[in-house]
This record gives structure tokens, sequence and C-alpha cells, in this order.
């Protein structure tokens, strides 16, 4: 094999030769700058040569072992022993460091510790602890990062016992911000006093959830709160169909009338649209109801606006409001108390055009993380491979 194919460790490492098939074992030397590590003296006499067998990266799908020869050195200076560094070989490994990065590589992108522990004849205990150093390596690397300008907060399931993890987001970059083990304010308290520079969040979306809004005002000081587009259409949505339930109840249980209930007017093909029309004329009150929720629904769903035209925008918003708080429905008149409660983040949906559709597509990758592993019992084990996956 020719030696200039052979990818070392470092530049300066010379090649002796190359023998073998599976494993290949490359016979090395070292032939760097060496300096005293006590006294930075380069006045040294040469006392032994030290032979390191080593895991080196693969070369193609074979095993490869590189047989490194160290000197061992007398500095002449301050008469201290010592061997020559090597960059990219740790003191007491086995291994080099571009293997440990091939084998994490390998298990982040699928394959099992056993399919590894058979092809490169490693232990499934190295592999794992091999895959969590550099995890933490990787993470410390994000430890030191402040909050986002803009956040996006989530929970999602993560297991029966555990109950659920919030997720922070980083929405401006698409990526994972940080986990959180529940969803409570006591729970979430001492993860959010962890976090650095608080104070710089100035934008955050999240679902219509209390308790959400209660920590966001706390924490986040300076931040602007934004309801989720997603989940307003939806509350909306949901209160219609429980007003239709109470209108018809056996039309309600039809699931191709309610699929074309649930669709917006302009997506439905022109034979649907005369199929919800004929079921449409049929019940006048019902009519009324599902065009004044299509109206609600292309209102919310304006996005991007300048200040200007939000402040147009406004009293259209709250005579909504008042309409539905008219009605004799008590779905639609929880619909108005709701939207009333959370009108100043509502409306600053048609200013910000983030939203936590990032965040569940996280969310969906962290799902398969989960199956992969076969779930996980111990959440910084799972937070810690969040982290680095998703950031």
């Amino acid at each position: 094999m020719p030696e200039e194919t052979v990818n070392l460790i470092h530049p300066q490492i010379k090649v002796n030769s190359v023998t073998g098939h599976d494993p290949v074992i490359i016979k090395a030397e070292y032939v760097g700058p060496v300096e005293c590590p006590f006294c930075a003296r380069k006045n040294l006499r040469t006392k032994d040569r030290i032979e390191r067998k080593l895991r080196h990266e693969s070369i193609g799908v074979r095993n490869t072992f590189l047989h490194l020869t160290i000197r061992k050195y007398h500095c002449l200076g301050c008469g201290k022993y010592f061997r020559s560094p090597v960059p990219g070989l740790l003191p007491y490994r086995r291994s080099t460091e571009m293997f440990r990065r091939e084998i994490f590589e390998a298990h982040r992108d699928g394959i099992s510790q056993k399919q590894l522990q058979h092809n490169r004849k490693l232990g499934s205990a190295t592999v794992e602890r091999w895959f969590h150093e550099l995890l933490e390596l990787k993470e410390r690397m994000f430890s030191s990062r402040g909050c986002p300008r803009v956040l996006g907060i989530d929970e999602h399931f993560f297991t029966k016992k555990s109950g659920y993890v919030t997720t922070f987001c980083d929405l401006e970059k698409h990526r994972i911000f940080d986990l959180a083990k529940g969803r409570s304010a006591n729970d979430l308290a001492s993860a959010l006093m962890r976090m650095k520079d608080r104070h710089k969040v100035r934008v955050v979306c999240i679902d219509l959830s209390v308790t959400y809004r209660s920590i966001v005002t706390k924490y986040f000081p300076n931040a602007k709160i934004v309801s989720d587009r997603f989940h307003v259409i939806r509350m909306v949505q949901q209160h219609f169909i429980n007003t239709w339930q109470l209108l018809d109840p056996e039309g309600r249980k039809n699931r191709g009338l309610l699929s074309l209930m649930r669709r917006k007017e302009e997506n439905l093909l022109p034979e649907q649209q005369s199929k919800l029309a004929d079921y449409l004329d049929k019940n006048e009150s019902l009519k009324i109801i599902y065009e004044a929720k299509e109206s609600l629904c292309k209102l919310l769903n304006i996005k991007t606006q300048t200040c200007k035209a939000v402040k147009k925008l406004i009293p259209k918003f709250l005579n909504w409001i008042e309409l539905l708080k008219g009605t004799p429905f008590p779905p639609l008149q929880t619909l108005a108390d709701t939207l009333e409660s959370w009108q100043d983040e509502i409306c600053r949906m048609w200013r910000f055009s983030k939203n936590n559709g990032i965040t569940e597509g996280f969310h969906t990758k962290m799902e398969m993380i989960q199956r992969r592993a076969y779930g996980f019992r111990n959440f910084e084990n799972y937070r810690l491979r969040v982290i680095v996956l998703c950031s």
C-alpha cells in the first residue's frame, strides 16, 4: 500500500512500513520537534525507544493498528526524563483520537454497540464510554452560550415515570438551546436560574399555556410573548367543532364532513366544496358559524405586518371577541374569553413571523433519538445527546 495514502494522526509522523490486509499494521515514528515539558529546553539526549500499539482510524472497512515508536528523552538542562508527546494521542490511551471519533460518528449515525463490537473488535462498554466522553466534550462547547434573542418553549413526552420535558429552542439559528425536566414552574426554576443572559431574550414563542406565560414573565423580563399560530388556530377549530356537536350531533359523527370542516375552504376541490355547501344549506345556523370561523381564521393567519398595519387589524380582532361573547353557544363564549385573555400575545403574531413549528420539528428528531436507543431512563444522558445532535 502506498505510504502517501495512509491518513495518520499528524503530518510529522513518519511511516516506516504498512503491512497486512485485515488488520492493517502501520509502523511509524514521531519525528516532530521535541522540547522538555519541565524547562522548555531543547538540549536533549535520547535515552530509550518505546513502541506503543494503538487502534487507529480504519482504512476503508479494514481495521488498522498503529505501532508507533516514541523516544524517551533525558533533559541535560534540568536532568529529568520524559517521553515525547504526540499530537492526537493522549497519555495512557490505547487508541488515537481519530479512531475514537470514528466510533463516535458510527454510533451516532445508528450503528448499534453490538455491531461495532463485532466489526471493530471492541467491547460494548468501551463504545458507550467513548461515546459519552465525546458527547460531554461537545456539550461543554455549548454550555457557555447565552440565551438566544428569539426563544421557543414547548413540552414533549419523555417517560411514564418522569413525565414531560420542556424544550428551549433557538428559533433564529434553528437549534436546541437546552432541555429541562418537567413543565411546571417549580420543576423548571433551577434550570431557568442557570441560564445565562436571560435579560437578552427579546421574543418568546409559546402555546396557550398559562404556566409558560407566568414563567416567561418572571424569568425573561425583557421578552415579548408571542402565541404560536398553530395552537391558536387549532383552538378556534376545536371550539367550532364543539359548537357543531351541539347543533347537529349526527352530522358531527360523519368523518368525511369532519375532514371538510377542518380544512381551509380554498384548499377544497370543487366536488368537495359542493358537498360541503349542500350540507350547510340544510342548516342555516351552522352555515353562519362556519363562515364566521373561516373569517376569523383568515384574520389570524395574516403574517409579517408592519406596526401601522397591525393597528388596523386590532379593532377587527376585538370586534370578533365581542361577537363571540354575544352568541348563545357556551363553546364560542369560552373561545371569546380565551382570545380576550391572550389578546396581546395573539396580536403579536401579525408582527413576528417566528413560531414553534421549528421546535415541533426538533421534537420529531428527539423521538427518533429515543427510538434508536429503545428509550431513555437517565434524563441527563438524553439531554446530552439532544443538545449535541440537535445543535
